[in-house]
């Protein structure tokens, strides 16, 4: 892989991408609540990207030597911080649920996860919750021109670890987008400042933290791909795709900060 700047054509593309991508979650949101399953949201999903003209990149994707991925969605339950498979179990209340899914648009594809509350979550949860999507404000405001990826590791993983008392997801990381569902350079929540590749304008990264309420190796289950830190444990999830400018950081996905709460 490598490190694509991308011209001013492809930003626009980009663009336009990021914003189709924004509105299928906000299409799907009403409809996660207590007794939906996550199979359900998956075909949500891809019917709304079928309708726009997009693409599930997702589907038959491969990673290494494993198994194609057989959804346009990951739908990640509680522990499972990554990677869930979608099911046909309805949801239950008081449960995480990570949504993540990478969408192509004329070429072009973004990146973009949230995390929702299946109705009433325990106040342990909210927390989680809200220091995730905190984290993510946090390493936002350092992706400039000039800064490295282990300045913004750091400041997450200090924010995360140091000020909150949870912990970083260590084995899944960020990581360049566009042109391609995975380019560099990665993106860790975790680091050293002054280290790593150097940010520059044109870049464009899916940043997303990954936090768990409590320390924990990350375990890929038989399937080949649900990634869990354990039962008892809870993880939380919050991407967003970002350009690189010469001004500072400017999302691609998303919009202002805000907690979805699945009703």
């Amino acid at each position: 892989m490598a490190i694509y700047i991308k011209s001013p054509w492809e930003i626009e593309k980009m663009t336009k991408t990021g914003q189709l991508h924004t509105a299928i979650f906000a299409e799907v949101e009403p409809h996660i609540r207590p007794g939906v399953s996550t199979y359900e949201l998956d075909q949500l999903i891809l019917q709304a990207i079928e309708r726009v003209g997009g693409k599930a990149p997702q589907i038959g994707y491969r990673a290494g030597g494993t198994v194609p991925y057989p959804s346009a969605t990951c739908m990640s339950v509680d522990d499972v911080v990554v990677h869930g498979l979608p099911s046909k179990r309805p949801l239950r209340e008081g449960e995480l649920l990570k949504i993540d899914f990478l969408f192509t648009y004329d070429g072009y594809t973004t990146d973009m996860a949230r995390t929702y509350a299946i109705g009433r979550v325990s106040p342990e949860a909210e927390r989680l919750m809200r220091v995730t999507e905190e984290a993510f404000w946090v390493g936002f405001e350092l992706l400039r021109p000039g800064k490295r990826i282990g300045d913004v590791g750091a400041a997450v993983q200090d924010f995360v670890e140091r000020q909150h008392g949870l912990w970083c997801i260590r084995e899944m990381v960020g990581h360049g987008v566009g042109r391609e569902l995975h380019e560099d350079p990665q993106v860790p929540n975790y680091g050293e400042p002054g280290k790593g590749p150097k940010l520059r304008p044109g870049m464009t990264l899916a940043f997303e933290p990954m936090v768990a309420l409590y320390p924990a190796k990350m375990v890929i289950l038989q399937d080949g791909w649900t990634a869990t830190v354990g039962k008892g444990n809870l993880a939380a999830h919050y991407e967003n795709t970002v350009l690189i400018t010469e001004s500072g950081p400017r999302l691609l996905t998303g919009s202002q900060k805000s907690m979805p709460v699945g009703r």
